[in-house]
């Protein structure tokens, strides 16, 4: 196995410092890297960081970090800002596209589950993203939400959650309890030892919420130009739609790959053999593919 260094490092966004980790591969010459986003209201210790460490074990630098607000990152604690998550992933390209050991020429994206949707983004607005990777994605759409709960619904929601935008609520909680991320699957993951972080809370704002249904990562789709896109995701999941990911694969005009794994649970790309082996498997063909090596 590779052995790899990681370093603590910080970054500034936007006047906010943020806290990563960099694992850097042995090697005499600059190298191609990653930098990855994750889960909604994940930190690096939980699954950007298993996946950073294995990509990088593979031969990539990667660099996973506490977005704004989370972690032991600054800004407004527990809030999911869109916005703000796209300008940290411009932050972290820029940090790489600095250090000695990586290639500027040469950086790519991975996202996991919400940062899926977010790498897709980023990578279509940034020219210097060379490749992106989607795992598990979350490629959320406003217009499919409004079709699936009417007009009336949609903005009654956004109106509700706008009035209480700041008060917290759970992240996840047992027995069908309100939280943000409802349901046993994230409860599974973040309400057991299996997401162990000394960084991770479980709470977050009532706008995070507005936030997710206001964003649109579908839309990057057309975008991405010639950027190299992979999609990997579960033939079957309740959280991240395996439909929004194939019309985000189908829509994308340039280089593109697809690969569906075998399983019916979204968390199990979170941290279950043998399926992150699988992705980390085809992530990592795919960026030495179109980063090089």
């Amino acid at each position: 196995m590779t052995t790899v260094h990681t370093e603590r490092i910080t970054l500034d966004s936007e006047g906010i410092e943020l806290v990563g980790q960099l694992r850097v591969p042995p090697g005499e010459r600059a190298l191609a890297a990653v930098a990855l986003t994750g889960p909604f209201t994940g930190v690096k210790e939980q699954v950007v960081g298993s996946y950073a460490r294995r990509i990088a074990e593979a031969g990539l630098v990667t660099l996973a970090f506490d977005h704004r607000g989370f972690g032991e990152s600054g800004g407004r604690r527990q809030h999911e800002d869109t916005q703000g998550k796209l300008a940290d992933l411009r932050a972290a390209v820029g940090v790489l596209a600095g250090r000695p050991e990586v290639d500027h020429e040469r950086i790519g994206l991975v996202g996991v589950c919400l940062g899926g949707g977010y790498a897709v983004r980023a990578a279509a607005t940034d020219a210097r993203v060379r490749a992106v990777a989607g795992i598990a994605g979350a490629y959320n759409s406003p217009t499919r939400f409004v079709a699936d709960m009417g007009i009336g619904g949609y903005r009654a929601a956004l109106a509700g959650l706008m009035d209480r935008g700041d008060e917290y609520l759970p992240a996840v909680a047992a027995d069908g309890g309100e939280a943000a991320m409802t349901g046993e699957e994230p409860y599974a993951y973040y309400g057991t030892d299996r997401s162990a972080s000394p960084y991770w809370r479980n709470e977050v704002t009532r706008g995070s919420l507005h936030s997710l249904l206001t964003f649109d990562a579908l839309g990057a789709a057309d975008l991405l130009g010639s950027t190299p896109l992979l999609v990997v995701h579960g033939k079957a999941d309740a959280y991240c739609s395996p439909e929004l990911a194939r019309e985000l694969h189908e829509r994308t005009p340039g280089v593109k790959e697809i690969r569906w794994l075998d399983t019916t649970v979204h968390i199990d790309l979170y941290d279950q053999e043998p399926y992150v082996t699988e992705a980390v498997q085809v992530t990592a063909d795919f960026l030495r593919k179109h980063l090089g090596t």
